[in-house]
């Protein structure tokens, strides 16, 4: 199952054009997506149901210069997708920790976003 649940923030398209055009290497917009991505991360660490705690040791954030991820799981930590998404054959219920997650920080986000393009875009004069 995908497990890509996305907040899209409308103007970054635009604003990462722009600084490109600049000569920008978007180091600053890459550093707001993690900054933002581990916001996110950290609030799924505390919902994850832990049995043994290997699931939520795989929890990850990640900030690239398009998206900030938060992913869970490994090969060899196979069923974070089964423990979000249930397994009504097993009678696993869903656990949707990524999903909680977002929406519990939502506001955060938000206004993480807000003001670190704010910030972004007066350091780049525009």
């Amino acid at each position: 199952g995908n497990m890509a649940q996305s907040i899209k923030a409308t103007g970054v398209k635009e604003l990462r054009r722009e600084l490109r055009r600049m000569g920008d290497d978007l180091e600053d917009l890459k550093a707001l997506n993690l900054t933002v991505a581990t916001m996110v991360s950290e609030r799924a660490k505390d919902l994850v149901p832990r049995r043994t705690g290997n699931l939520a040791d795989t929890i990850r954030p990640a900030g690239t210069k398009t998206a900030g991820r938060v992913r869970a799981g490994f090969k060899r930590v196979p069923y974070a997708g089964v423990i979000h998404f249930g397994f009504p054959a097993r009678r696993i219920t869903p656990q949707p920790f990524l999903y909680d997650a977002l929406d519990q920080r939502r506001g955060e986000v938000f206004d993480a976003y807000f003001k670190g393009v704010k910030k972004i875009q007066r350091k780049a004069g525009l």
